[in-house]
């Protein structure tokens, strides 16, 4: 039964995911040609109105879910944490008591994960995790959308990602472990998943392969993923180290080489062309950033009904 929050994948069956896919494509597919900013078909969701809280900058979180929003019939409203009683002191508790009383859902874009699910805790509606430093479960459904779209299934692939294992990496382990896909991961001894997440997916069955070399962790795959390797917390020595131990997993057409003919390349974006991928790959015929960039918008839409009880 769907409603509630959406936090982490791993908090959801497969069925429960598999259904939020089937209604982003569904989505989307109805939609071909219309205009951006005419509402879908039934307008499930007129009436209501999205939260938006932003501690963190973003580009395709916030666009991505106001049109989603929009095209489901409801109203978005953004708030920067710089601009609310939150960034001058106000718990996540007690602003998400107030919201709670004026809006229907709240979509939280934060760093530390403590922060949603305190949010979810003390909040009556809904709390969709738009980013955590820990995870985000977001993009993983986008990601999984747009292979959906590409390869036709998720069970049976081989997903290898290389370079930084940080939080899209955590969400995908969950995802890959959920809907039966073989994941690989390329990275040095520091950039790895913590031991954690491996225990949770060997524990479920997961098929979770760790490799020091970017070729092996590539061979044969579906899709090839990678991330940005640099932050804006990282200072200039922390730059200059992890770009040095990272540079042999960039992504380039030798390493693409190695995968399936027909694999598929994905990065969540922003990229750092010329870092973790180069122009000819991202730019390449195997790339399908931006078809995962779009599908933000009709992922969402699937979990903002998933989370509000019409699926």
């Amino acid at each position: 039964m769907s409603g509630g929050d959406f936090i982490d994948i791993r908090d959801f069956s497969r069925e429960e995911l598999e259904g939020m896919l089937d209604e982003a494509m569904r989505r989307k597919k109805a939609r071909l040609g219309w205009p951006k900013a005419k509402p879908d078909a039934d307008a499930p969701l007129s009436g209501h109105l999205l939260a938006m809280i932003f501690e963190k900058p973003s580009t395709r979180t916030r666009v991505s879910f106001d049109v989603a929003m929009r095209q489901l019939g409801g109203e978005t409203m953004v708030l920067n944490a710089g601009d609310m009683q939150l960034g001058r002191g106000e718990t996540i508790a007690d602003t998400g008591r107030v919201l709670d009383r004026m809006v229907d859902v709240i979509m939280l874009r934060t760093f530390g994960h403590e922060r949603a699910e305190e949010l979810a805790r003390y909040t009556g509606v809904p709390v969709i995790n738009g980013l955590t430093d820990l995870s985000h479960p977001c993009q993983i459904m986008a990601d999984a959308q747009t292979i959906l779209e590409h390869k036709g299934r998720i069970e049976g692939l081989t997903i290898a990602w290389v370079g930084d294992c940080a939080n899209v990496t955590r969400s995908w382990i969950e995802a890959a472990t959920l809907l039966g896909a073989r994941m690989k991961i390329g990275a040095p001894e520091g950039y790895r998943p913590d031991a954690e997440i491996l225990d949770w997916a060997k524990a479920h069955g997961g098929e979770i392969l760790l490799f020091d070399s970017a070729e092996e962790a590539v061979r044969d795959a579906d899709v090839v993923m990678t991330d940005t390797w640099i932050s804006m917390h990282h200072s200039e020595a922390e730059k200059e180290k992890r770009i040095a131990d990272l540079t042999p997993y960039q992504v380039n057409e030798a390493l693409m080489a190695a995968a399936k003919d027909d694999a598929i390349f994905m990065h969540c974006l922003p990229a750092h062309r010329g870092e973790e991928v180069t122009d000819a790959v991202i730019d390449g015929p195997q790339s399908v950033v931006f078809d995962e960039a779009e599908n933000r918008i009709h992922a969402q839409k699937a979990v903002l009904l998933f989370c509000l009880g019409r699926l």
